[in-house]
């Protein structure tokens, strides 16, 4: 029988937020127990095969929850996913399918362990794969809080419009069938409390017509790898065509991500010495004259594993999306020491002059306007790589304190 202080449970698909939230309760020995999809540990079979087979299923681990109460259904999920291919199922139809998937799945071990708990336990689970999770816990008496992925319905209504705006970039992106927001309503109003990663979510779904009363901003946390609490940032004198300000981008190369700003942006700094490592899965249609621009490197999708070497090998991070939830890879910049030029519609990383800059609006004008001024002054450059925050802010002890009054205030 569980005690009182192992009372959470919680639900999740895939390493989302390398597992921070059950971390975070097991450090203070609140979770009763992780379900999810695929659990990897370090001796499995699956670690044998090449690394560029199934690549991110082997990251489905971290050695936090070594000693916790993990549940998975790694075999089940492999079975699915072959199912789901060769069914032909993409897009939102495949999305939808993996989320009720994973539900049913947790309800059957759901049933199994509920006879467990001496008290009422909270369960915890994400955003569009917790309905059916929360109608059963209610039947149960349990508390419920909803893990909101993203700003919700509104941030949909800002793709779209940046896809009616710029027809040109043609990609596969589809809106969500009506069914995906009826049932986000559903579980909205079925959880005890909603976590929203920033200020811009929160406003979004209080927009939507989310009570406020029962939304939490809980900023993301990020764990900084060792090795980049050693690392040591430099930058030239000055930048030159031999020695270009180098520029990551590192997500999705879709338009809710600024994409059309960034490669305008490229288009109005042509001839500078700025180079731009795009790095991530390109979902939209980019013209032979972007593809072969001389100033632009297409680096592709990587796994999680291959991330630093890009956060080491440039010089400053732009993050202009139209909406983002958080955008952890702000915090993975950060641990690097690399400065941040963002938008001011995800989490509050960047500070405007202190650790990078805040674009006054996403568009290709503000993004040049920015890159020129760290290209004419890789002195301030330095400053705000001095003034990262790595670590001090947005850490597993942080995140603990604020789950365990999330029903105290």
């Amino acid at each position: 029988m569980l005690t009182a202080s192992s009372n959470w449970i919680a639900c999740q698909i895939g390493a989302r937020e390398h597992y921070a939230i059950p971390r975070a309760l097991h450090q203070q020995r609140k979770l009763a127990h992780l379900i999810t999809d695929a659990w990897v540990l370090p001796q499995s079979s699956l670690n044998l095969l090449p690394k560029h087979r199934l690549a991110k299923l082997r990251e489905r681990y971290h050695a936090d929850l070594a000693q916790a109460s993990v549940h998975a259904f790694s075999s089940s999920l492999i079975r699915f996913e072959l199912a789901q291919r060769l069914q032909k199922k993409t897009g939102w139809e495949l999305i939808i399918a993996r989320n009720d998937w994973f539900q049913q799945q947790s309800l059957q071990f759901l049933d199994r362990i509920s006879h467990q708990f001496r008290f009422p336990p909270t369960l915890f689970a994400y955003s569009y794969a917790a309905l059916e999770l929360f109608r059963y816990a209610k039947t149960k008496g349990w508390h419920t809080v909803l893990g909101q992925i993203d700003p919700g319905p509104l941030e949909e209504k800002l793709v779209l419009e940046e896809h009616v705006k710029y027809p040109n970039y043609q990609s596969t992106w589809q809106q969500a069938p009506s069914k995906y927001w009826n049932n986000w309503q559903q579980e909205c109003s079925l959880a005890d409390r909603i976590l929203v990663n920033s200020d811009w979510s929160r406003q979004l779904l209080q927009d939507a017509g989310i009570s406020a009363h029962k939304i939490e901003i809980v900023p993301l946390i990020y764990t900084p790898p060792d090795a980049a609490k050693h690392w040591v940032r430099t930058y030239p004198t000055s930048f030159s065509q031999e020695r270009p300000l180098r520029v990551l981008f590192l997500g999705q190369v879709i338009l809710r991500k600024g994409m059309a700003a960034v490669l305008k942006a490229v288009e109005d700094l042509e001839g500078y010495p700025i180079e731009f490592w795009v790095v991530g899965s390109q979902q939209i249609n980019i013209s032979p004259k972007l593809q072969t621009h001389p100033q632009i490197r297409w680096i592709g999708q990587i796994s999680r594993s291959q991330t630093a070497n890009y956060y080491q090998n440039t010089d400053v991070f732009l993050f202009p999306s139209l909406s983002d939830g958080f955008g952890l890879t702000q915090l993975e910049a950060q641990a690097w020491q690399l400065p941040i030029i963002a938008s001011r519609c995800c989490g509050e990383v960047a500070m405007d002059g202190c650790n990078g800059l805040v674009l006054s609006e996403v568009s290709g004008e503000a993004i040049a306007q920015s890159l020129q001024f760290c290209l004419e002054h890789p002195d301030q450059l330095r400053l705000f790589s001095q003034n990262s925050i790595t670590g001090n802010c947005f850490n597993l002890p942080q995140l603990a304190n604020q789950l365990q009054s999330i029903f105290l205030g």
